[in-house]
């Protein structure tokens, strides 16, 4: 079985969990001898290969004449956005919707009358939208040259490159959804743009994807797609190559919060607990880390807290420093308002660090051995941590069990559960 995938980004180059869920989800696929070819706006040379076939958008000739998905290089709209949009993990504060013709600001390659190549950014730009569309003509032109039997697009900055290769070769759709436009922004917040775009791939599809039932359920309400058209298949986590050493050199314990400093993530419900915590207890830092569109905000509220001598703050960690993170923390909290799965908790369970979710998290489906709080309930999450930082028993239940119950969440079994869904299809 072969499957032409599209995606936009993968590791080592990843800004969120999307390049990581891809990465997981093709190793997956790959134990099951499913081949899977992986089209990225750009690829960098790097990337890990052994399981996936990378194919780098950048390079493609695209012939103007032949490709119905045209339309989509003449007058669009784009989302011009003043932070980076992480499409797994979240929208940022605000953005600006504006009309233009093409600007030709990313990089436009004429090879000659009919052929032109385009040469993404592979980022999150102010002109991101731009690059969706081109990525759908390229898409329509690997479409007609490679050999697949299924197409699988991931969120909706994919899902028109997906319909694309649809129209072109009359393949089946399988659409990822990893985040909706309400987990990002909120009921009141929507961004109807990237609204449409996700609910035109949905209903474009065959089949949809969404990794927990929290977000089955908003596909199915919120954007009316048929109950029997959506599938929940949850994510897992990549095992752990090395091991991450106990390293804490403070007599304080300590509590972390990784992730965007953003509205889904619930960070200021995160800063109130830290006060109820530190009311009790004194001996407790608090860690946030990470960056995003609500940082202002934060740091402005544990200052009129008064509690900024015991709150600390990283900025966006990454691979050997968030191990390093993980092997100084005591308790690991994920407040989200709501998150459509959430892989941090589970990285931090292979740390053996006992953690607190809310049961707003699609992680909270597939998890046993994880504290679950409403996101609101700040004393129930200040009774939690209290708990584990005094209780020894109790933590030691959580990091141990909690580590096993992890370790058995394998991307094979996800890949198995995909292949299966891929053959019904066909």
């Amino acid at each position: 079985m072969k499957v032409l995938m599209f995606g936009w980004e993968f590791p080592p180059h990843i800004s969120g969990g999307l390049g990581t869920a891809c990465y997981g989800l093709t190793k997956g696929l790959s134990y099951h001898g499913v081949d899977v070819a992986l089209v990225v706006p750009k690829a960098f040379g790097d990337e890990d290969e052994r399981n996936v076939r990378i194919l780098n958008a950048s390079d493609v000739e695209i012939d103007i004449r032949n490709s119905e998905m045209f339309h989509y290089s003449n007058e669009i709209s784009y989302i011009e956005i003043n932070s980076h949009l992480l499409p797994y993990i979240g929208l940022d504060d605000y953005f600006n919707v504006v009309n233009q013709l093409e600007s030709g600001v990313f990089a436009q390659e004429s090879i000659s009358k009919e052929k032109r190549r385009y040469i993404f950014s592979g980022g999150y730009g102010h002109n991101l939208m731009e690059e969706v569309n081109k990525y759908a003509l390229v898409a329509a032109e690997i479409a007609q040259t490679e050999e697949f039997d299924i197409i699988h697009a991931h969120d909706w900055l994919t899902y028109r490159a997906g319909i694309a290769a649809q129209r072109v070769s009359g393949k089946p759709l399988v659409v990822h959804i990893h985040a909706t436009e309400y987990d990002r922004s909120g009921e009141n917040n929507r961004n109807d743009i990237v609204y449409n775009i996700e609910k035109e791939g949905m209903e474009a599809a065959n089949m949809v994807c969404a990794v927990s039932n929290l977000t089955r359920n908003i596909v199915i309400e919120k954007y009316n797609i048929p109950e029997n058209k959506v599938v929940t298949l949850h994510n897992a986590v990549e095992p752990n190559s090395h091991n991450i050493n106990s390293q804490k050199h403070l007599k304080e314990k300590i509590v972390t919060f990784l992730g965007r400093v953003t509205f889904q993530k619930g960070p200021e419900y995160f800063v109130e607990t830290a006060k109820k915590v530190l009311e009790k207890d004194d001996n407790v830092r608090f860690v946030l880390a990470g960056d995003g569109d609500m940082m202002p905000r934060v740091i402005e509220r544990v200052a009129e807290l008064g509690i900024s001598d015991k709150f600390h703050f990283t900025g966006f960690l990454r691979g050997e420093d968030i191990d390093k993170m993980f092997g100084m923390s005591d308790v690991y909290v994920m407040p989200s308002i709501s998150e459509p799965f959430g892989i941090s908790p589970l990285e931090a369970m292979q740390s053996n660090v006992p953690v607190i979710i809310s049961k707003q998290s699609g992680v909270s489906e597939v998890l046993q051995y994880a504290i679950k709080v409403d996101f609101w309930d700040i004393d129930a999450t200040a009774d939690a941590i209290y708990g584990i930082l005094h209780y020894p028993a109790l933590s030691h239940i959580f990091s141990v069990k909690g580590n096993e119950e992890v370790n058995n969440l394998k991307w094979e079994h996800v890949g198995s559960k995909l292949k299966s869904l891929y053959q019904s299809l066909l």
